[in-house]
């Protein structure tokens, strides 16, 4: 296999779940209309974040594939890395899309529990990868204050 196949795999799969959850991501009128709590972050700075996000994931993938003693666990971290993609596009449709944050709060342990099964599962065989992981585990788990922050000022939903 190339040197550069698991960096482009890495790359375009982070590339794509950040371009599915932009695209499920509205900042309209509803979103604009949110009480929000006094400690959220700018929405310009949710772009910088994720990127790095994004990068730091694409990074411990591929630090994960070269390292991985087997082929089963390189196929059970892309199973892993997949879940947690279709979680991340997951929350961003119930949030923004669908404008249901009450339901986004019951999906956001599901995302946090993925981020935690690739850190140790990566930890096993990568620490260093399982290390580049540690931001997005934080960073949901900040979400998810906000995310019930946001319904606490707001809901009822529906």
């Amino acid at each position: 296999m190339s040197r550069w196949r698991p960096i482009a795999i890495a790359a375009g799969a982070a590339l794509l779940v950040a371009v599915l959850g932009a695209l499920m991501t509205d900042l309209g009128l509803w979103y604009a209309s949110l009480k929000q709590p006094p400690w959220k972050p700018p929405d310009w700075a949710f772009g910088p974040i994720w990127t790095t996000i994004f990068a730091l994931a694409a990074a411990a993938g591929v630090i994960g594939w070269r390292r991985a003693p087997s082929r089963a666990q390189r196929e059970g971290m892309l199973v892993l890395f997949a879940a947690n993609g279709l979680l991340n596009v997951f929350w961003s449709l119930l949030y923004f899309r669908l404008h249901r944050p009450d339901w986004s709060l019951w999906e956001v342990p599901f995302l946090w529990l993925s981020v935690l099964a690739l850190i140790l599962l990566l930890a096993r065989f990568a620490k260093p990868a399982a290390w580049l992981l540690a931001p997005y585990l934080a960073w949901v788990a900040i979400a998810a204050a906000l995310n019930w922050q946001t319904v606490k000022l707001n809901g009822p939903f529906g």
